[in-house]
């Protein structure tokens, strides 16, 4: 792949390529040996102008069937059936959803019988979690003992009720999930660097983080603003969750520094596509 891409840090991440559709996994992930997974690229769709070209999302006003092709190229791509996924329905909360087999093509080729779900969890094999972004933090949590997924959305809103935590949370409650057996990954999302915010929004970090950790998750700029830092605290909630730290993968990718590579809603300024994280149980 020609393309350049701008680490912030090089962390536990592989750019992969299969015919024209690139993708990103991480190793650690891998390793546990039980699942499927991947992060999707710009490169490698049929989508035109600006989606451009592997947009995940039909509600962005992108042609239906240029999506489904997306689906089939990534999902041939990264090693799933394509009417396995489960699409979340992302309103920014931090509901968590058990999914199984009945919920397969749901959000794709047949209605969602759920509503307002930034979070899923399943213990079905070949059932396939899928979250989308262009900013926003994905999750991923696999439990390699109990064999059990979950794929969370976080953003800011859903970083603030702790989302991660709700979803380990789930996974203890469903399947006997012990968090120190948890590997998970923050995904690529946007960095410290280029996620300014408003003082109402550090408010809500204020009250939803101990006052120790303030300093590490965002600083106060000249002009009022503040630069905020959703990959250290959704590594945070985690630990407070009871994952270990060895056992956390940073993305050390921001979908803002690489437009051309990632879609990002503060680059396009609310004009692009949708990527789409995917995990499922082999």
């Amino acid at each position: 792949m020609q393309m350049k891409i701008n680490w912030k840090k090089r962390e536990r991440m592989q750019v992969c390529q299969e015919g024209d559709v690139v993708y990103l996994k991480y190793p650690s992930l891998e390793e546990t040996g039980v699942v499927i997974h991947g992060f999707s690229s710009r490169l490698g769709g049929v989508s035109q102008g600006i989606y451009a070209s592997m947009n995940l999302s039909f509600s962005r006003g992108d042609d239906k069937e240029a999506v489904l092709e997306n689906y089939r190229r990534i999902a041939k791509a990264i090693g799933f059936q394509w009417e396995s996924v489960v699409a979340s329905d992302q309103t920014h909360t931090a509901n968590v959803r058990v999914v199984g087999n009945e919920d397969k093509g749901c959000g794709l080729i047949k209605p969602r019988s759920y509503r307002d779900v930034d979070g899923m969890i399943t213990n079905v094999p070949q059932v396939t979690l899928a979250t989308y972004y262009a900013d926003c933090v994905p999750l991923y949590l696999v439990d390699p003992v109990k064999k059990a997924v979950g794929l969370s959305h976080s953003g800011w809103k859903g970083t603030v009720g702790k989302i991660g935590k709700a979803t380990v949370e789930a996974m203890e409650r469903e399947y006997g999930t012990d968090p120190k057996d948890l590997t998970v990954a923050i995904g690529p999302s946007i960095c410290q660097d280029c996620y300014e915010v408003s003082e109402d929004v550090i408010e809500e970090f204020r009250r939803a983080f101990s006052r120790e950790l303030w300093d590490r998750l965002f600083y106060q700029k000249e002009n009022g603003k503040y630069q905020l830092d959703l990959w250290e605290a959704n590594r945070q909630i985690f630990l407070e969750a009871g994952v270990e730290a060895g056992k956390i993968a940073l993305p050390g990718l921001c979908t803002c520094c690489n437009p051309d590579f990632l879609f990002s809603h503060r680059a396009s300024k609310g004009k692009r596509g949708n990527l789409a994280a995917f995990l499922a149980l082999k």
